[in-house]
């Protein structure tokens, strides 16, 4: 009696086709990743607006500290007083805006960085549920495709 050779190829066909194709996954992965972008978009837009604002109040009150320097002085030495005081007050004001300017840089580190933990831990969840099912689908594909004896 000759042993009848199982047919592999069919084996394999129908093992190739009942592996799933799930693309929600990747839907998940896309999404999250758009959310993110939009969130990190939206703190660079607002500390780019914030430091924008800084900058022309910074401006604003420089040019209106120069106005007492272009007024005609009586005393040659009160032009002198002049510009030792606008020179104090910049010196002043440059500090103030510095540290305002760090301040907006410690706000998005802080937001960005809180941004990417919470966007890690999404993709770790989106991860581990989408190795979950592939396992199980696998698993289950892999069940069907096997010949029962």
């Amino acid at each position: 009696m000759a042993a009848k050779t199982q047919d592999f190829t069919a084996v394999m066909k129908d093992m190739m086709g009942a592996f799933p194709v799930d693309t929600k996954a990747m839907d998940d992965a896309i999404k999250t990743q758009s959310s993110l972008n939009e969130k990190l978009s939206a703190v660079s837009l607002s500390a780019a607006q914030k430091s924008t604002d800084l900058s022309a109040k910074w401006a604003q009150d420089t040019l209106s500290k120069m106005t007492t320097l272009a007024t005609a002085k009586s005393e040659p030495a009160d032009y002198a007083t002049s510009v030792t005081e606008f020179a104090s007050a910049s010196a002043e004001a440059a500090a103030e805006h510095m540290a305002a300017f760090a301040e907006i840089a410690k706000s998005v580190q802080t937001e960005a960085l809180e941004l990417m933990m919470a966007a890690g831990k999404d993709v770790s969840e989106d991860m581990t549920a989408a190795a979950k099912k592939a396992t199980a689908d696998v698993t289950a594909a892999a069940k069907k495709a096997t010949p029962a004896k």
